[in-house]
């Protein structure tokens, strides 16, 4: 009798990536030190007490107990198309955003309405894992944009155009990007969605860690201002970093009327509605926690500087690229992978990263860390441990 399989889309693919090296960490005997977990994009400080307290009240209130709108609470897409429109200085409508849980599923729910298996997307190389491997598991194509090491990994142009020529049906990016930790500067994202309208394809920006741009950075982009952007713009953001919840899981798409009709579709199916105590704590929390998240902004930076300063005492490491809550660091073992080196320095110097070949092809010369995981201080500690 022949056995019962799963799903070859999905079997194919390795297990997820985090708990590989969180494995590798608990091998470490402690011998330099407290280990520095430079693993996953989580906020290195606690949320704040009245997030805390905003969370609980809604929580354990009967109204947020039953399903919600499958679009998300008119409070909190209100709320967001607010600070959408101050952010852009552009004309953003709450019917221009759907609320999801975490921006994983921004994704995946946006790539589903978008493509469908057989079809083509396109993201740059390296690339962020879980967008691959939603791609991978819903049968539809990769096709990889170059992204130039010289030039701070930032995405080349001329590969977009070929990618788009191909017929991949979207193009999506991160910026500030995960791995590398690069900005796209706002012309570069012009030509991208010039480039994407151009070919009649779809742009998505993944813009999870816009809050940790530089001080004084202004406008990420002009996109929102550019008439008809809605048939051509998707971007997508996680509340998760800037209020550390990433537990509750809460996300957002912003884009035109007709792609939401389309992606509400695919969350009544994955969902229904995303938590909706956390929708009503942060919908209320925006305003009252501006100044506080502008102060994180300025911690998350000086771990940047930080991480520079240690980086400019190690002969041989190298950064490609650091911005936001990433660094993508040329390691100096060309005779290893990146595998060897994150599992090498997990066991032996406490050092928890992630290699950089999960990001992509040709990528066995670097790490990623992920700096806002940890203070100042442990970020000090690494020109010891990687010499």
């Amino acid at each position: 009798m022949p056995a019962a399989k799963a799903n070859l889309l999905v079997s194919r693919l390795s297990p997820p990536p985090i708990p590989s090296v969180l494995a590798w960490a608990r091998e470490y005997k402690g011998a330099k030190g407290p280990l520095v977990d430079l693993s996953q994009a989580v906020p290195g400080y606690p949320a704040h007490p009245e997030m805390l307290r905003l969370l609980g009240e809604a929580a354990s209130s009967p109204a947020t107990t039953g399903y919600g709108p499958i679009e998300g609470e008119e409070v909190l897409r209100e709320a967001y198309a607010r600070q959408m429109s101050e952010v852009y200085g552009a004309p953003v409508a709450a019917h221009n955003v759907q609320i999801s849980a975490g921006c994983n599923q921004a994704f995946m729910a946006a790539a589903i309405a978008l493509a469908g298996a057989g079809d083509s997307v396109a993201l740059t190389n390296p690339f962020y894992f879980n967008q691959e491997t939603t791609l991978s598991m819903l049968g539809i194509n990769r096709v990889l944009v170059e992204c130039d090491a010289d030039n701070g990994f930032l995405p080349d142009i001329a590969s977009a155009e070929k990618a788009l020529a191909s017929g991949a049906k979207v193009l999506a990016i991160v910026t500030p990007n995960n791995p590398t930790g690069a900005i796209y500067p706002p012309e570069l994202l012009r030509a991208l969605f010039d480039l994407c309208r151009s070919h009649g394809a779809w742009l998505i920006v993944d813009e999870t860690y816009r809050d940790f741009l530089p001080e004084g950075y202004g406008a990420p982009h002009p996109l929102l201002a550019i008439p008809g952007w809605e048939e051509t713009l998707i971007l997508l953001y996680s509340f998760s970093k800037s209020f550390c919840i990433p537990g509750h899981r809460l996300g957002a798409i912003t884009a035109g009327e007709r792609v939401i009709t389309e992606i509400v579709k695919v969350m009544d199916n994955m969902q229904i509605c995303a938590p909706r105590a956390a929708q009503v704590a942060v919908a209320e929390a925006m305003p009252i926690l501006a100044d506080w998240r502008a102060a994180n902004r300025l911690e998350i930076a000086r771990r940047a500087d930080a991480l520079r300063a240690v980086m400019a005492e190690l002969p041989g490491w190298e950064i490609g690229a650091l911005g936001a809550y990433f660094a993508f660091i040329r390691h100096p073992f060309a005779d290893l992978s990146s595998s060897e080196v994150a599992e090498r320095l997990a066991k032996e110097a406490g050092v928890v990263c992630l290699p950089g070949s999960y990001f992509g092809v040709g990528q066995e010369r670097y790490l990623r860390l992920a700096f806002a995981n940890a203070d100042a201080v442990s970020i000090g500690r690494l020109v010891e441990r990687l010499r």
